[in-house]
C-alpha cells in the first residue's frame, strides 16, 4: 500500500496526502478505494478472531453512513459535537474542508440506535458509554 501511495501523491506522509486528496475530490475517491477494502477486511477478521466470551465488540467507522457500512451491524453509536467544539479541540484542522461530503450529524444521529453530542465532560461521556453498554448487554 506505501507503494501506491508513494507512486500515486510522491510520500506516504499523511499530512501531505490529506492536502492532496482533500482539495481533489478524485484523489479522494482513489485513495478511498484503496483503503476501504483493506480497513473493512482487518475489522472483519478482527472481529472472526474474537472468542464466544465476547460479549460486545466495538468498530470505530468515521464514515460508516457514507459508505452504507451500517447494515453490517447489529447497532450503531453516534458521537458527534458541535463543529465549534470540533475546532475549539482540533486548533487548525480543516474542519469544513473536511466534513462538507459527509452526512450531516443530525442525519447520522436520527439513523443511529444510540446517539452522543459530545460538548460535555469525560465522565458525561462515560456515563454515555456505560448505558449503551449496559443497553447492548440487555
Amino acid at each position: 500500500m506505501r507503494q501506491a501511495l508513494r507512486e500515486r501523491f510522491g510520500t506516504t506522509e499523511r499530512p501531505r496526502i490529506a492536502e492532496i486528496v482533500f482539495a481533489d475530490r478524485a484523489e479522494l475517491e482513489w485513495l478511498e478505494r484503496l483503503l476501504h477494502p483493506r480497513v473493512r477486511e482487518d475489522y472483519e477478521d478482527w472481529l472472526a478472531g474474537l472468542d464466544d466470551s465476547v460479549d460486545v465488540a466495538v468498530v470505530e467507522i468515521p464514515l460508516l453512513y457514507e459508505t452504507g457500512g451500517e447494515t453490517r451491524f447489529d447497532a450503531v453509536v453516534v458521537v458527534t459535537a458541535p463543529e465549534e467544539v470540533r475546532a475549539a479541540r482540533r486548533p487548525g484542522w480543516p474542519i469544513a474542508q473536511r466534513s462538507g461530503r459527509l452526512i450531516p450529524d443530525d442525519e447520522k444521529v436520527r439513523r443511529a440506535d444510540f446517539a452522543y453530542v459530545n460538548d460535555g465532560s469525560l465522565e458525561e461521556l462515560d456515563r454515555f458509554v456505560s448505558q449503551v453498554l449496559q443497553d447492548l448487554r440487555g
